[in-house]
């Protein structure tokens, strides 16, 4: 592991990675759904093959005790965000790498491909304070704006109300959980092991609201 930082448990964390040579690592809704299907049965204590459970729902995949609690994702089309805590000991560890090695398998044999997918292992951030904390809930769901507004990080949003509107029909990511939206896919985050930032999915849209509308937003 190629980082400089050690996880603890009970601790939080940014992870991060992207396609190696910044390629797309989602090419079509299979991929996608792949990838949120792994996030929900690589994270087991058990192994989860999903070529057994081929027609079932996320929810209806079995699966063991959780490794670690994930409290955010985002799927972007060369990369990926997601907000863990370290549950148990070597538990994200164990966690990206099922993950990682699950989804690198299943494209290249979709794809016959060879080679490595994903630019190194992956990067991570501790996340040793409160502010820092609450930031990634806005950096990680606004990452989808780039879809409809490349660059916008470093500059004003051209368009707020466009940026909303495809934020709120974005399925790839723990967005629509916050907004209080039922689907199956948010089996995949565990709010109660989170700070409670956000009572209701209108604070969480009103948080949201506030970065858009923020006219010097650094990424």
């Amino acid at each position: 592991m190629s980082r400089n930082i050690e996880f603890s448990i009970g601790e939080y964390y940014h992870i991060y990675n992207r396609g190696v040579e910044k390629r797309a690592i989602f090419l079509d809704f299979l991929d996608r759904e792949r990838f949120v299907k792994l996030l929900y049965t690589a994270n087991s204590t058990t192994p989860v093959h999903l070529s057994n459970y081929q027609g079932l729902t996320l929810i209806e995949i079995p699966r063991g005790d959780q490794i670690v609690d994930i409290g955010a994702w985002c799927l972007m089309p060369n990369h990926f965000h997601l907000l863990l805590k370290e549950k148990v000991e070597n538990g994200i560890s164990l966690f990206m790498q099922k993950l990682l090695t699950g989804y690198s398998m299943y494209f290249n044999t979709k794809n016959r491909r060879k080679g490595s997918l994903f630019e190194g292992t992956f990067n991570a951030k501790h996340l040793d304070s409160d502010e820092y904390l609450k930031y990634q809930y806005a950096y990680i769901h606004l990452n989808p704006i780039s879809i409809v507004d490349k660059g916008w990080k470093n500059k004003q949003i051209l368009n707020k109300s466009t940026a909303e509107k495809f934020l709120q029909k974005y399925a790839y990511s723990s967005y629509l959980d916050y907004c209080g939206k039922t689907r199956m896919e948010s089996a995949i985050i565990n709010l109660k092991e989170f700070p409670e930032y956000f009572s209701t999915g209108d604070d969480f849209m009103l948080m949201m609201e506030d970065w858009i509308n923020f006219d010097k937003y650094q990424g």
